[in-house]
């Protein structure tokens, strides 16, 4: 027999249109149109992804620093420019290198890039102050439309202030972005605000060295352990990268 408040509950979330965000009972959307999808055009990645980033709805790329997660954010960026579109990244602190974007292959006439406070993440008041402004641009990128790809830089906000962001703004952000064209993404520390259409990528690895003193070492080695968490499948799999350059 049904429970009778659960079905009060679920119709409830129905007519607020927040059923697919607060409750897994529903089947998941799905994702075999490649129109819904925004391509990282990079195709092991994309293939694990099974077409890329959903449209319409809050994915997330968390990890650790230096384990490539704005690295992704910038190819997904340049994959939207390529395709005609306009993408756009909610620069939390100030910190984007607009160098990196030309390198992943972005054209810059198609990005906005929305520049937040350049602060201390030391001091509470103004990363609280440089998240609430990040925040209140990104609902405002996000209602004013035409966008393939929006993105919010996370990635260098203490754990602390992220637990402070009330549960609502993420419901508010994919409320903003569900039925549109656009794929939302999240940089953070740690998975925390997926929607139950988007996505998570946790990104986590090891880096190798090679010398024995401080001023001959190089990096030798990057490998990399990506685990894709969505409505439909978990992957998990480890890509091995070599680089070239010294340090």
């Amino acid at each position: 027999m049904a429970n009778p408040a659960l079905a009060v509950l679920e119709s409830a979330l129905r007519a607020k249109k927040l059923d697919r965000t607060l409750t897994t009972a529903l089947p998941p959307l799905p994702r075999t149109d490649a129109a819904s999808l925004a391509p990282f055009d990079t195709t092991i990645l994309d293939t694990c992804l099974r077409g890329g980033l959903p449209r319409g709805h809050l994915s997330e790329i968390a990890g650790p620093c230096s384990s490539g997660r704005t690295t992704l954010v910038l190819q997904a960026a340049a994959a939207a420019t390529r395709r005609g579109e306009i993408a756009a990244i909610v620069d939390t602190f100030d910190r984007l290198d607009v160098a990196s974007v030309v390198s992943a292959g972005a054209t810059l006439e198609r990005v906005l890039w929305i520049r937040g406070d350049a602060c201390s993440t030391a001091q509470p008041a103004l990363v609280d102050r440089a998240v609430e402004r990040a925040l209140k641009a990104v609902n405002l990128v996000l209602q004013a439309g035409g966008f393939g790809l929006v993105a919010l830089d996370f990635a260098d906000v203490p754990p602390s202030a992220l637990k402070r962001i009330p549960f609502t703004t993420w419901l508010r952000i994919q409320r903003a972005v569900e039925g549109r064209d656009t794929a939302c993404v999240l940089l953070v520390p740690q998975p925390m605000a997926r929607s139950a259409g988007g996505l998570t990528l946790t990104l986590g690895g090891a880096v190798a060295w090679a010398g024995n003193s401080d001023r001959s070492r190089r990096l030798e080695a990057l490998n990399v352990d990506a685990r894709v968490v969505s409505p439909r499948r978990t992957v998990e799999g480890t890509v091995r990268v070599r680089c070239s350059a010294g340090v």
